[in-house]
């Protein structure tokens, strides 16, 4: 079964320039509905793969679009 994690953002637009962001990685990514457990900010939120989430942390850094926070989901 595979692990996942949510990367929660302020805005759609964040939540969608992450997923071509990650596309362009190569990095398995999916936009889905932001689970209401966990926050209803913008809507939309990126799911990767949790054995991926530190490198995606590590290029939303380097490319300044940050992020609200990464949860892990299953």
């Amino acid at each position: 079964m595979k692990e996942y994690c949510v990367i929660l953002f302020q805005t759609v637009t964040q939540s969608v320039w992450t997923s071509r962001l990650l596309k362009k990685a190569g990095i398995e990514r999916k936009m889905v509905p932001i689970p209401r457990s966990l926050s209803a900010d913008c809507g939309y939120c990126v799911r990767v793969l949790r054995d991926d989430a530190q490198r995606v942390r590590e290029l939303l850094d380097r490319s300044g679009v940050g992020c609200a926070r990464i949860e892990n989901y299953q």
